[in-house]
C-alpha cells in the first residue's frame, strides 16, 4: 500500500521577501509507526494473576472471597518472616500463588506487588517472578517495579529489568543509570554501556562496590573488552543489588557474608543457576528447612553433587550415605545409614533438611516395636515430606513402646494420622504424655492439646477439662483469634493461610502460645486444608 502524503507546515528559506508567511508543503512522508502494544490475544487479566489452580490445592475455587484487599495488603506488609512453621510456610505460598480474582479494596495490579513482596520475603524468588510474570509490564503500577525489581536480582537474573527500564528510571532513580548500563551491554551495544559505566563513575549516586559489579555484568556482555576485579574486603554486608549482580556472574560470594546473611537470602543463593551444587549445599538446608526446597528438590542436588564427586572421596560424603539409605543391601545397612544422615544437627533448619532429605527413605523402614530409640526421627522425617499415610503404620509398634521416645512418636502419630482411630487418643493416654512431659511450661502438652482439639481429635468438653487441669493457655483471646474465627466462619481459605502465618511469624514453635495453635487448625480445618491442618500440628511435636 502506498503511504499517505502527509501535509508538513514549515517556514520557508530566509531569501529576502517576506519572512511572515508560512507555506504549504506537501512530502511524501510514511505515517510514523504505532506505539508498541501488546496484541489483544496476548493479553492477561490483571485482576486473575497466579500459577496455581486453587482448586487442586484445597483453597476452592476464590480463596479470598468477599475479604477486603487493603486489609490483606496490610497484614502481609507487616508479617515478620520467615514464619516458625515449615508446613504453614508451604501453605502460605499456595495461597498466595493460587490464580484467583484479586479481593475488593485494592489495586488489582499493587495486590500482585503485595503478594510477590511477601513471597521475597519468605525467601520464595522463584514463586515471586512467577506472578510478576502474569502483569503486562504496560500495566506496572510503581510498586509494581519496586518489586520487580527485588524479583530480578533475588533470581540472580539482571536481564529481567530491561523490559521495565523505562519505569526503572522514573521509580529507581539511584541505579538507571547502571540498569541503562547494563541493558545497553546485553542488547549488543558495548560502546554505549562502556560510555554510561564512565558517566556513571563521573557523575553517578552509586559507587564502590555496588559500580563495581554492575561494571562485571556490563563486561559480561558481548564484546564489552572490560574485566573488573571485585574486592570483597571492605564490604560489611550484602544488600540485593550486590547479592543479584555478583550470583549473575556466576560470583561465590564470602563465607564471611553469608555468615550473618538472612535465612531468606540463603533461600536465594541455594538456588542460584550459575553456583556449583557444592557451593549452594549449605544454604539449600537453609532452603529446605525454610520450606522453600521440598524433600525432591534437596534430594536431587545431593544427587549431582554424588555425580560430580571422585569415586575414591564417596564413601566419607553425606551423598553416599544418602545412596546407601536407599539402595544398601540389606535393612541394617539402610537404616545405619539413616542414622547417619540424621545425626544430631543442633540447628533447627539443618536438622529440619535432613530430615527432609531421608524422608522417602524412612518409608522404606518396617516398623518395629524394637526400634523405640529409632521411630520419633524417622516419623518425623516422613511427616516433614508429607508422607502421613507411612508414618501411620507404625501406630501399632509405637502402642508397644514404654519410654520417651514413645511419647513422642504416638504424639506425632495422633495429630498426623489420617484415620484418628488408628491411634489411641484416649483421655487417659493423654494425661500420661502430659504427667511425662519435661518441656518448660509443657509446651509439648499445650500444643499436643491444642491440634487435637483444633483438629477435632477430642471434644470442646475434653479440651476444656484438660485445659484447665493442666493451665495450657487453650483460652487465650484477642483480635488476632476473633479475626481468623471470623476468616473460618466465612469461608476464606486464603485470608486463614495468611492470619496463621502472622500468627506464627516471629517466633518459634517451642514459644508459640497454644491458642495460637488451637485456632489456625480449627480455622484450617473448617476451611477443607485437613491435610496441611495435620502437618502443621505434628510439626509443632517434632521442632518442640
Amino acid at each position: 500500500m502506498e503511504p499517505t502524503a502527509t501535509p508538513v507546515r514549515r517556514a520557508p528559506p530566509a531569501t529576502g521577501g517576506d519572512e511572515s508567511g508560512v507555506a504549504e508543503v506537501t512530502l511524501n512522508l510514511p505515517p510514523p509507526p504505532p506505539p508498541i502494544e501488546y496484541p489483544a490475544h496476548a493479553r492477561r487479566d490483571p485482576w486473575s494473576v497466579g500459577a496455581l489452580q486453587p482448586q487442586q490445592h484445597g483453597l476452592g475455587a476464590n480463596p479470598w472471597r468477599a475479604a477486603s484487599g487493603a486489609f490483606l495488603s496490610t497484614l502481609m506488609r507487616r508479617m515478620q518472616t520467615p514464619i516458625a512453621s515449615r508446613w504453614a510456610h508451604m501453605g502460605m505460598r499456595q495461597a498466595l500463588l493460587a490464580e484467583a480474582r484479586a479481593p475488593r479494596d485494592v489495586h488489582p495490579v499493587d495486590w500482585v506487588a503485595e503478594r510477590a513482596w511477601l513471597l521475597l520475603r519468605m525467601g520464595e524468588a522463584d514463586a515471586a517472578r512467577m506472578l510478576i510474570a502474569g502483569v503486562d509490564t504496560d500495566r506496572f503500577t510503581p510498586k509494581m517495579t519496586q518489586v520487580a525489581v527485588q524479583s530480578a536480582l533475588a533470581s540472580s537474573d539482571p536481564p529481567a529489568l530491561c523490559p521495565i527500564e523505562g519505569r526503572i528510571g522514573r521509580h529507581e532513580t539511584r541505579v538507571r543509570a547502571l540498569v541503562e548500563a547494563i541493558c545497553a551491554s546485553l542488547a549488543g551495544e558495548p560502546e554505549s554501556a562502556a560510555a554510561q559505566i564512565d558517566q556513571a563513575r563521573r557523575f553517578g549516586r552509586i559507587g564502590g562496590i555496588d559500580l563495581v559489579l554492575a561494571e562485571k555484568v556490563v563486561g559480561a556482555g558481548a564484546n564489552t573488552g572490560r574485566a573488573v576485579t571485585v574486592e570483597w574486603e571492605p564490604v560489611e554486608h550484602l544488600t540485593a543489588w550486590r547479592y543479584g549482580l555478583a550470583t549473575a556472574t556466576g560470583m561465590t560470594l564470602p563465607e564471611r557474608l553469608m555468615g550473618t546473611a538472612s535465612p531468606q537470602l540463603h533461600a536465594f543463593y541455594a538456588r542460584a543457576p550459575l553456583l556449583t551444587a557444592e557451593d549452594r549445599l549449605k544454604s539449600a538446608h537453609i532452603a529446605t528447612g525454610l520450606g522453600v526446597f521440598s524433600s525432591q528438590s534437596l534430594i536431587d542436588l545431593y544427587a549431582t553433587i554424588y555425580d560430580t564427586t571422585d569415586p575414591g572421596d564417596l564413601p566419607e560424603t553425606d551423598a553416599w550415605q544418602l545412596r546407601q539409605a536407599f539402595v544398601a543391601r540389606n535393612a541394617d545397612a539402610r537404616l545405619a545409614a539413616l542414622r547417619r544422615v540424621l545425626g544430631n544437627e543442633n540447628d533447627t533448619l539443618e536438622r529440619e533438611a535432613h530430615r527432609a532429605l531421608v524422608a522417602r527413605a524412612a518409608t522404606l523402614v518396617q516398623p518395629d516395636a524394637a526400634l523405640a530409640s529409632d521411630a520419633p526421627e524417622l516419623i518425623s522425617a516422613m511427616l516433614t515430606a508429607g508422607y502421613d499415610r507411612h508414618a501411620a503404620r507404625w501406630a501399632n509398634a509405637v502402642q508397644q513402646m514404654d519410654d520417651a521416645n514413645a511419647d513422642r512418636a504416638w504424639a506425632m502419630l495422633a495429630l498426623a494420622a489420617p484415620n484418628a482411630e488408628a491411634v489411641d487418643i484416649s483421655y487417659g493416654r493423654i494425661t500420661s504424655f502430659i504427667d511425662r512431659d519435661q518441656s518448660r511450661r509443657k509446651q509439648r502438652s499445650a500444643l499436643l492439646v491444642a491440634g487435637l482439639a483444633g483438629l477435632g481429635r477430642i471434644n470442646e468438653r475434653s479440651a476444656v477439662a484438660l485445659n484447665l487441669r493442666y493451665g495450657l493457655g487453650l483460652g487465650r483471646s484477642n483480635s488476632w483469634t476473633r479475626m481468623i474465627r471470623a476468616a473460618a466462619r466465612r469461608g476464606q481459605p486464603g485470608t486463614v493461610l495468611v492470619l496463621t502465618g502472622t500468627g506464627f511469624q516471629g517466633q518459634t514453635l517451642d514459644r508459640l502460645p497454644a491458642a495460637y495453635m488451637y485456632r489456625s487448625l480449627q480455622a484450617l480445618t473448617r476451611t477443607g486444608q485437613d491435610f496441611s491442618a495435620r502437618m502443621i500440628a505434628a510439626e509443632a511435636l517434632s521442632r518442640t
